[in-house]
């Protein structure tokens, strides 16, 4: 399951995020006097570009081989802190639905506007499920029952 994840979640993140901040930036500087435009939306993505990608090494350098080892003593530990990620990225996702007004389109937004809102749809979307299979399916198996 870890090289699914990395393979379908981890790889696609680092594809999409990029293109999605060259496109918040174009919109934000296009349509700047624009009352709906998500100004601030860029910093957020390419700070989100950072962020996912210190916590998907960790799991990639760390968690996930020892995972794929069967686990070890004190996994939940390192799982605790990927579960707190999992949390500020999700709070990361709730401000860029803030900021696109639930990424809902102005009358008339362009080609420009339209492929940055359908690809934070997205990416919205795999988040989420990179996340839930993780926390709802992968995780548990390494944690004591007690501790969840």
């Amino acid at each position: 399951m870890t090289t699914y994840i990395e393979a379908r979640y981890h790889a696609r993140h680092r594809e999409q995020l990029p293109g999605l901040v060259a496109l918040a930036a174009k919109v934000e500087q296009v349509h700047a006097d624009a009352l709906a435009v998500p100004a601030g939306l860029s910093a957020l993505l390419a700070h989100l570009i950072g962020a996912l990608e210190v916590h998907m090494k960790k799991e990639e350098l760390i968690l996930f081989p020892a995972i794929r080892r069967g686990g070890m003593p004190g996994i939940e530990n390192p799982i605790a802190v990927m579960r707190a990620d999992h949390d500020d990225h999700g709070a990361e996702m709730e401000r860029i639905r803030a900021l696109t007004t639930d990424l809902t389109l102005p009358e008339g937004a362009c080609r420009k506007w339209t492929a940055l809102y359908q690809g934070l749809a997205e990416f919205i979307g795999d988040f989420e499920a990179h996340v839930a299979l993780e926390n709802d399916v992968l995780f548990p198996q390494f944690e004591p029952a007690a501790g969840r």
